[in-house]
């Protein structure tokens, strides 16, 4: 087989050729952050981070090119009439790197750790559905508690949950129900997930990591579909800049670059028609409002009158140049057995101004005392542009924005731990359901970084996990957002569309819903 790039060329060219200049099968991806942890328990949450880790990892189910739901590391399973109990499985052939079995102990073992207070990971709450877990979680219960099994000599794993729960096989695929190897663990205690030691039971297994460069992989020889990954290798580049990482995809140092600038979308569709992507997606973006104690967007005439003020329409075509969509609801459309609730905005523009006004007046804002506000965002041209043009939109209501970036992993930590008044955020489904986005306002959740809380909201949520009728479900989950957003816990701002560039020589990528491409399917064609 032969790998062709792109030659490399300026931007303002008319047309850009093909080359057959190079002949390695290694798949070379720029990723727009760095990587935290081979240890699912401490990733961040970044979308980086899940295309590195469904490479290396495989839970019980996968995901065919197209988002379907696949047999993973087990082959088969069985639900019970009441929906709690899963009854997977495993594969007689799973096997970690070092030729250990994946058995059901690693399940068992894997999701403990996750849900292992000490650990603090932010994506615990993933597992929630499982009997016992945010008892686990939250340390009022031993991990003994948690509603998981291994049977048949580690060949069968059971989990119990507390409700029905239709989206649970969904969620499977989500780094959070991974395995973790339990011999290593045993054998090198933390530093299991070292390069020395780690073994994984995906199509592919780490081999090097330079800090803010690059992660190598390489096939997995112990992966039960080993015969049918036909990449010598992946390198994941880290490239923060998107324009950067288009200038390195033109130049044939890169294959796939996730995620490019949406300022360059109209030049790479004319100039790169066959390698410029954009497609439908499931993901939110959004700010977030601190709702913590002595910040000024706990008053909510404060955050009523900065979502008044906000042109989601000239964010969207203006300064976006078309590659998001403007929102006025958390979940965005398209959203399974679900109707988007959007945020009531009455009136033109001019009226929104005076109403937002009178708000900020009444909560003792004014020419004497300006309201005064963070806004952190993580470092791209975009989220800048963004941010630089929210501050625009509320300058005429006296409000004075001082704005503070950082790059991703650090953004994030911060605002985790509530030193913004207004900080941005993005959200891109894990699974296809409603629940995966209004989740993140419920009381409590890691990613929860305004740390909203509205018991009645947390009622509807609670009320929703545990009901059969998937009808009745929709209407109590439809609820909680009306409710989040009259409330303004937070300020809607724009759907996400998938933005990626990927080598026209490439087989095995298709567009879809979640914007997830293992590289397990991905070949250069003949």
């Amino acid at each position: 087989m032969r790998k062709t790039r792109l030659f490399a060329g300026s931007l303002l060219l008319a047309s850009t050729c093909l080359s057959a200049s190079a002949f390695a099968e290694t798949l070379d991806i720029g990723v727009t952050g760095e990587l935290a942890s081979f240890d699912t328990s401490q990733v961040s949450g970044g979308i980086w981070e899940s295309q590195i880790l469904m490479d290396v990892y495989e839970g019980l189910v996968k995901k065919s090119p197209d988002g379907e739901l696949l047999p993973g590391m087990a082959e088969s399973w069985e639900i019970s009439e009441d929906g709690l109990t899963y009854t997977f499985h495993l594969r007689e052939d799973a096997a970690w790197s070092d030729g250990e079995p994946v058995t059901a102990e690693d399940f068992v073992f894997g999701w403990r750790h996750l849900l292992d207070p000490a650990n603090a990971s932010k994506y615990a709450y993933m597992l929630y559905p499982v009997a016992g877990a945010e008892a686990v979680s939250t340390g009022e219960q031993p991990p003994e508690a948690l509603g998981v099994a291994s049977l048949d000599d580690g060949r069968t794993f059971q989990v119990t949950l507390d409700a029905p729960t239709p989206y649970f096989l969904q969620q499977l695929t989500h780094y959070t129900a991974y395995p973790a190897p339990k011999h290593t663990h045993e054998q090198y205690g933390d530093d299991w997930v070292k390069l020395d030691h780690i073994v994984t039971n995906g199509a592919f297994t780490p081999v090097e990591w330079v800090s803010q460069s690059h992660i190598d992989v390489r096939p997995n020889p112990e992966y039960y579909d080993a015969e049918d990954v036909t990449l010598d290798g992946v390198t994941y580049h880290t490239i923060e800049d998107r324009n950067a990482g288009v200038s390195r995809f033109r130049a044939g140092e890169l294959d796939i670059m996730r995620e490019y600038s949406s300022s360059m979308y109209g030049l790479l569709k004319d100039e790169l028609p066959e390698a410029t992507h954009m497609s439908t997606y499931l993901g939110s973006y959004y700010y977030v409002f601190n709702h913590r104690e002595g910040h000024p967007t706990t008053d909510p005439r404060v955050r009523e009158a900065l979502n008044l003020a906000a042109r989601r329409n000239v964010i969207s075509e203006q300064i976006m140049g078309g590659t998001f969509q403007p929102a006025l609801s958390f979940v965005p459309d398209g959203i399974a057995h679900y109707d988007v609730q959007e945020m009531a905005l009455e009136g033109d523009m001019d009226a929104r101004l005076a109403r937002a006004r009178e708000l900020l007046e009444e909560a003792g804002y004014g020419p004497d005392n300006p309201l005064h506000l963070r806004l952190r965002y993580n470092t791209t041209d975009e989220h800048k542009k963004i941010a630089v043009a929210m501050a625009a939109m509320w300058r005429p209501l006296g409000v004075e924005i001082e704005m503070i970036n950082a790059e991703a992993t650090v953004h994030y930590q911060t605002i985790q731990q509530g030193d913004f008044d207004i900080a941005r955020a993005g959200w891109i489904a894990d699974y296809n359901d409603a629940e995966n986005f209004l989740t993140l306002l419920h009381t409590g959740v890691g990613n929860n970084y305004g740390a909203y809380s509205n018991p009645d909201y947390d009622a509807l949520l609670d009320r929703a996990a545990e009901t059969l009728d998937l009808d009745e479900r929709q209407q109590l989950l439809e609820q909680a957002e009306a409710l989040a957003l009259e409330d303004d816990a937070l300020l809607p701002m724009l759907y996400y569309v998938s933005r990626n560039l990927v080598n026209p020589s490439l087989a095995g990528w298709e567009d879809n819903i979640e914007d997830d491409h293992p590289s397990r399917w991905v070949h250069f064609a003949d």
